[in-house]
């Protein structure tokens, strides 16, 4: 007889090359590896065609998906429908092909919509229990279409266990599909090492990494910048603007513009794992002044480098930031976040404050809360973890 031992994670985002623009998937491809230390691991996920193969220790299996990112593909829009319809058959098609040799213990979809819905299909055809955990797209987007809203929550309350990445999220969530959503955290796994420690005094080296985009704040990034005075720029060594995204031509117009006035700024494109890691480990301050936000995978960045955050009040981060581990726009406008910006360079962090926030983001801590959720299904145990 063979013995259920695997667990099948079931992602409509997945990082094969860590190239830094999706970040997202990055956190799905480093939480498989990691758990593939712990128990057999499976992923499916998006590709160009019906496939199988091998990333690092774990064995991927790709369903047919377009080449625009899922996310994007609203079924508000009549348009949409037969490129979803098409996807999401290959998606079935997949995950039950996944399990063909009944190998799967337990099924975790990133996110709850749609790979909750294929999860769903197959515990109810092979008794997989399943796991959803929740993104802001899932409760924040999709949740606001009646027809899907429902739809929603009935593969929430059948999953086994729910989590969400935010604690707002996690609220919003429950209230939606009428059931608690644990929190649980994404982040990924970054060589976290240090060239030197963070400066505690200025002249300060400030980061923003993440997509050029209205959600993320890039347009009010460098207003706030303009917003900054002659005083304030002596005690700013650099600011690097890593990414890329639709707000491309207003951030490089923007930036040479502060180069034309003589402030230090440096701009890149998207960042991969090794630039990321020497960005982090090179910087004073990361800059998050994102106006939608729950917790960003780059905050828990932040803090493997013990790196402290200046950040718009928006999501979980006015819960997170604070007592020694950052500042706090009082707003969400380019004013405020200049306000805060500045109180940054006059002010100093707690590192024992940014170590214990890192220990509830570790990617370790959370491939062992799934393993144990996997194999308690061994033993027949169903309660939300």
């Amino acid at each position: 007889m063979i013995r259920a031992d695997t667990a099948l994670l079931i992602t409509t985002s997945y990082a094969y090359e860590g190239d830094g623009s999706e970040a997202a998937g990055a956190f799905v491809a480093d939480l498989a590896q990691e758990l593939a230390s712990i128990m057999p691991v499976r992923v499916v996920a998006p590709g160009k065609k019906e496939s199988k193969r091998m990333h690092g220790a774990v064995e991927v299996w790709s369903f047919q998906a377009p080449d625009k990112p899922l996310s994007l593909l609203t079924p508000a829009h009549p348009g949409n429908w037969w490129v979803i319809a098409r996807t999401l058959r290959s998606l079935r098609r997949t995950v039950l092909a996944a399990n063909e040799d009944a190998r799967v213990l337990h099924a975790l979809a990133f996110w709850v919509l749609p790979s909750g819905w294929a999860a769903r299909v197959l515990q109810r055809q092979h008794g997989v229990p399943y796991s959803v955990w929740a993104l802001g797209s899932d409760i924040w987007s999709l949740g606001r279409l009646p027809v899907i809203r429902g739809f929603l929550r009935r593969v929430a309350v059948d999953a086994a266990n729910a989590y969400a990445d935010g604690m707002q999220l996690g609220v919003d969530a429950a209230r939606i599909c009428g059931r608690e959503f644990a929190f649980l955290p994404s982040t990924r796994k970054l060589a976290a090492a240090r060239f030197q420690p963070v400066s505690s005094a200025a002249p300060y080296r400030l980061l923003f990494l993440g997509r050029w985009h209205p959600n993320k704040g890039a347009d009010l990034l460098i207003e706030a910048l303009t917003l900054l005075e002659d005083r304030d720029w002596v005690r700013i060594a650099e600011v690097h603007i890593a990414g890329g995204g639709p707000l491309d031509d207003a951030v490089r117009k923007g930036v040479a513009n502060l180069e034309a006035a003589g402030r230090p700024v440096r701009l890149s494109g998207y960042l991969d794992r090794d630039q990321a890691s020497q960005a982090f480990a090179q910087a004073d301050r990361l800059l998050l002044p994102s106006r939608i936000e729950s917790i960003p995978v780059v905050f828990s960045d932040a803090m493997k480098f013990s790196l402290p955050v200046v950040s718009m009040p928006v999501g979980d981060l006015p819960t997170l930031i604070g007592s020694g581990t950052g500042w706090l726009a009082q707003r969400v406008d380019a004013e405020a976040f200049a306000a805060a910006i500045r109180g940054s360079l006059v002010s100093e962090h707690d590192d024992a404050a940014l170590r214990d926030m890192n220990e509830r983001f570790a990617i370790e801590r959370i491939a062992e809360r799934i393993a144990a959720v996997a194999r308690r299904d061994e033993r027949g145990e169903t309660r939300n973890d």
